[in-house]
């Protein structure tokens, strides 16, 4: 059917003209999660949000990804184990599940691989397998559940990442108003808000930034036209490859709810959304916008906020024995 036949047959059906021309656009509408295991789901919240898969008792996942605050921590680096200054900005949890690969390195293929790693990090969260899997046995309400959901007696590793990887991918975010604007509802967006968006296109930010998550599809330089200049010894894919040409490759962040998850960049050295968007225009495309340019994708940006996870700190099996937490500052 010839593009005009199929339009006319849509509007005569009911359909938006302005859904149809938007499905065509390089940014697709969020869906919803599908094929959720909600017994899994619930056994992940608690862990997502319990501190004792940490050393110190203290930290949790929600720590530096918070749910609160856009699924990130609003920190240039995180602050893991004995205070510890972390070596990269946290990034959002939001819509994770999208991206094509985990942490900025690309050093986990996907959410149940990622959520094993700050366990075990002396920086993060600084515990082992190990111990994680001893302490959840000893709590009767965890080794219930666990055998509940997965059938087993025994708890292992591989539940436990499984069980935190099903929660977050249900952290996604629909119905922003850009997305609203995308499904059919012309007076989502204001004028300003399209300009930004066309100048968005225009300037070459969709190469990067396309797809249902705005990001998360793929390795980009840092610094594409001018090296760019910072203190942070992350270096990208070449942590990972240990191959000069993978220096300053970083995974493509997520632009939903950007304006949530302040600072930005690996670094977290970007406080604002307008000096982010100066910054990527002139190392990445070689563009100096006017700060009327500016204004408009950064109004763009911000109709990228979509409804936020509404979860409720969850009640923790307690231990068996209520042992009291351990003191941070000790050894």
């Amino acid at each position: 059917m010839k593009k005009s036949l199929l339009i006319a047959a849509l509007a005569f059906a009911g359909f938006s003209l302005h859904a149809v021309a938007a499905s065509e656009e390089p940014i697709l509408p969020i869906k919803p999660p599908a094929n959720i295991n909600l017994g899994m789901v619930e056994l992940g919240k608690k862990l997502f949000f319990d501190p004792r898969l940490s050393k110190s008792g203290f930290i949790s996942c929600n720590s530096c990804h918070n749910l609160s605050m856009g699924g990130s921590d609003n920190l240039p680096t995180s602050i893991g184990d004995r205070w510890q200054q972390g070596p990269i900005n946290s990034p959002t949890v939001l819509n994770s599940s999208l991206n094509f690969v985990q942490f900025w390195d690309g050093r986990a293929a996907d959410l149940k691989e990622q959520a094993g790693g700050p366990i075990e990090n002396p920086k993060e969260m600084a515990f082992s397998h190990i111990l994680t899997v001893s302490l959840l046995q000893t709590i009767p309400g965890y080794a219930r559940e666990f055998k509940q959901v997965f059938g087993k007696d025994a708890i292992d590793i591989d539940q436990v990442t499984s069980a935190i990887a099903e929660f977050e991918k249900t952290l996604v975010t629909p119905n922003s108003r850009f997305d609203q604007w995308l499904l059919g509802k012309k007076d989502a967006l204001t004028e300003t808000e399209k300009e930004g968006y066309t100048l968005f296109k225009d300037s070459g930010c969709i190469a990067c930034h396309y797809g249902e998550a705005i990001g998360g599809d793929s390795f980009q330089k840092m610094g594409v036209l001018e090296p760019y200049k910072t203190t942070n010894l992350a270096k990208g894919r070449e942590d990972v490859t240990k191959q000069d040409a993978d220096r300053f490759l970083f995974k493509v962040p997520t632009l939903r709810n950007v304006e949530l998850t302040y600072p930005y960049f690996h670094d977290g050295a970007a406080n604002t959304l307008t000096e982010a968007v100066d910054i990527m225009g002139q190392l990445q495309l070689g563009k100096k916008y006017t700060p009327a340019e500016s204004a408009k994708i950064v109004a763009f940006l911000k109709t990228l906020t979509g409804d936020q996870p509404m979860i409720l700190m969850p009640i923790l099996p307690p231990s068996v024995d209520n042992t009291p937490r351990p003191n941070p500052f000790g050894k």
